[in-house]
């Protein structure tokens, strides 16, 4: 006798007490109506959203996670409860697949963040508004075993996240170069006041216009990516998006003599309208007598990252590092009028000017991440490390221009001067511990981040403002499914 999942049995129960009771074939036990049967009954099963439908299979998968973070920037600490950032929050992923033929498939991705609480807007005042529900990756392809996969619609583009992801020692989340926990917090001046310069103003990606402090090309876009198969370990990526964006980037994976090794190297190339950056001076008398300079235009930034990845299997022992570097290209359309109580008296424009309040146009960022990966328990593998980055002048234009405001220098602060280079790095230490029976994650880390810029003022003398040191230390979790 068949044997049939209660579903199965439920289901035959009311096809078969809907047929009419004056119906010849329902009368009629013999010929094909068990077959009939079955076949009505495995599509009823098919199309369970655990399955997809008879032609296309569907895939629920995804993580939860969620952190405690206690943060000291040298006069005020706090403890916040949140997630861990956009494109690593909590999500669900919707992946489907139908074969077309033998070696052809067709399916799609989509990718829904459930972001409760945004780390990357938390600063002194607090955590700010509640998140929400955002859609990071919606897209369909087409793929063969012999000629690689074409992808079409918002996904991480070829060099997105290119750096991070060969990082395999399982402490990527708690430990990666990324500005996830600090970017939106405000600088402390050394005499206890609070700078309008944030975190992410002194690590600033120009590429994507936002100070996450490193993987300058870390957002999915709306693009059309092709990967190639894999040829022992190697292969390759490209992709092409609206407003002029292109990337490639060349993979590789293997291991040699009981050596783990990952690598990659990736260029992104993109043009932006920059936003608009304005600066009033007054000259004899604020508000009455003063000089408005406005800028506008376009930048074309280039971004190289390169990654690599090393562990020693039988020790556990691993070396993890990332170097990158944004090659800017700014054309601003400058022009000055100047003003009287207010309203411009007379003013002239046409100035074009090229790397306009940039100080540096190749502004670069590294980390290096070493440790020991190993098994000491049955709950599954325990992760210990220590991590250092360092970035150098990577400014926020518009940071630039909100600093020089005004006609005096006031010692220990950032008003009246021009910021013309900075610095920042960071280090820490963390523990991650795996839980194989729940899939599990759990991390405790501490960082410490140092920051400083170089300024000049109206009458040009040069100087360094050193910001107070900033501490965090997390204790968070991951849970997959």
């Amino acid at each position: 006798m068949k044997k049939f999942s209660l579903s199965a049995l439920v289901a035959a129960g009311l096809l078969v007490g809907g047929l009419s009771a004056g119906s010849a074939s329902a009368a009629d036990l013999g010929g094909n109506c068990c077959a009939d049967l079955e076949e009505r009954i495995a599509e009823l099963e098919a199309t369970t959203a655990r399955k997809g439908n008879r032609k296309v299979s569907l895939t629920i998968s995804g993580w939860v996670a969620e952190q405690v973070m206690w943060w000291d920037d040298g006069a005020e600490s706090n403890v916040y409860v949140g997630g861990i950032g956009t494109t690593l929050a909590s999500h669900f992923k919707l992946t489907g697949q139908a074969t077309i033929s033998p070696g052809w498939y067709a399916g799609f991705v989509i990718h829904i963040e459930a972001i409760d609480n945004e780390p990357l807007i938390w600063n002194q005042a607090g955590t700010g508004p509640l998140g929400g529900v955002n859609a990071l990756q919606t897209y369909w392809f087409v793929k063969s075993d012999h000629m690689g996969k074409v992808s079409v619609g918002r996904q991480s583009q070829a060099s997105d996240n290119a750096a991070i992801l060969v990082d395999g020692s399982g402490s990527l989340v708690p430990a990666n170069w990324v500005l996830f926990d600090n970017a939106n917090f405000n600088l402390r001046l050394n005499n206890g006041a609070l700078s309008t310069l944030t975190w992410g103003d002194i690590g600033y990606c120009s590429q994507i216009q936002a100070g996450i402090g490193g993987d300058c090309n870390g957002v999915p876009l709306n693009v059309v990516r092709y990967d190639s198969p894999t040829w022992n370990g190697f292969s390759v990526s490209a992709s092409w998006g609206t407003d002029d964006m292109w990337d490639v980037a060349a993979r590789y994976s293997g291991e040699w003599g009981g050596i783990k090794v990952a690598a990659v190297a990736a260029y992104s190339q993109s043009t932006n309208a920059l936003n608009p950056v304005s600066s009033t001076n007054d000259l004899i008398i604020p508000g009455f007598f003063d000089v408005t300079v406005n800028s506008s235009g376009r930048q074309d930034t280039g971004y190289f990252q390169t990654g690599l990845y090393l562990q020693h299997v039988p020790t556990g022992l691993f070396v993890y590092g990332a170097w990158g570097q944004e090659q800017i290209d700014n054309s601003y359309f400058t022009s000055v009028s100047l003003n009287v109580f207010g309203s411009p008296l007379f003013g002239f424009g046409g100035l074009n000017t090229t790397n306009f309040l940039v100080p540096d146009d190749r502004p670069e960022h590294w980390y290096i991440k070493a440790g020991l990966r190993e098994k000491w328990s049955h709950l599954g593998h325990t992760v210990l490390y220590g991590e250092y980055g360092h970035r150098e002048n990577m400014i926020n234009p518009q940071a630039i221009s909100d600093t020089f405001v005004g006609a005096t220098f006031t010692p220990g602060s950032t008003t009246g001067v021009l910021i013309t280079g900075s610095e920042s790095t960071q280090w820490g230490l963390g523990v991650v511990q795996e839980i194989d029976a729940a899939a599990m994650s759990m991390w405790l880390s501490y960082k410490h981040f140092d920051g400083s810029v170089d300024t000049t003022d109206l009458f040009g003398f040069n100087r360094s403002l050193n910001f107070d040191d900033m501490q965090i230390l997390k204790f968070g979790a991951l849970i997959n499914f």
